[in-house]
Order: C-alpha cells, then sequence, then structure tokens
C-alpha cells in the first residue's frame, strides 16, 4: 500500500491562536504516527501564480490514515480552535 501525503497551505492572521492550533494538530499528528517532512521554512515559488506564506507536508503509512487523522476528534478540535487565525488550503494525496 502507497504512503499519503498530507500537503497544506497556510495563511496566518492570528499569530498567538495558530500557535495554539499547531499544538493540538501536534497531538493528532503523534496520535496518528504522521511523519513531519516540512512544517514552516522558507518558501522559493519557482512556476506559477503561488506563494504561500507556510506550508505543511505530514507522511502517513496510507491514505486511509490521512483522512482518519484529519477526521479525528483531536484534529477536528484543532480546526475549531483555528477558526479565525487563518487559512488553510489542504489535500492528501497518494505517493512512495
Amino acid at each position: 500500500m502507497p504512503a499519503a501525503y498530507i500537503i497544506a497551505e497556510v495563511t496566518i492572521t492570528n499569530e498567538d491562536q495558530m500557535k495554539l492550533y499547531r499544538e493540538w494538530s501536534t497531538r493528532a499528528m503523534q496520535e496518528f504516527a504522521a511523519e513531519v517532512l516540512v512544517r514552516g521554512g522558507r518558501v522559493e515559488p519557482l512556476e506559477g501564480e503561488w506563494n504561500p506564506q507556510r506550508v505543511v507536508v505530514l507522511k502517513f503509512s496510507d491514505l486511509a490514515t490521512a483522512q482518519a487523522y484529519y477526521r479525528s476528534e483531536t484534529y477536528t478540535h484543532a480546526r475549531k480552535v483555528r477558526e479565525g487565525a487563518g487559512s488553510i488550503r489542504m489535500f492528501a494525496v497518494e505517493g512512495v
């Protein structure tokens, strides 16, 4: 079964509130054994009209686990905590 990745583009409007979101999302990552590949860091656009403020890439054992992480009680709470702190565009993708 191929690994799966959650990729998120994050825009932060309230850093203090987003910090609390990161605490809860980290708990969810630990519950589902997510491997953090990218969490912040400098972004260097190479092609197209895209310049995200922050990028996150998480690796999961498979797509079902990535979906379970997203739907979990812990991550659902994290999303509620994040409301009004910024915006996220996120997707899951199978990979190698």
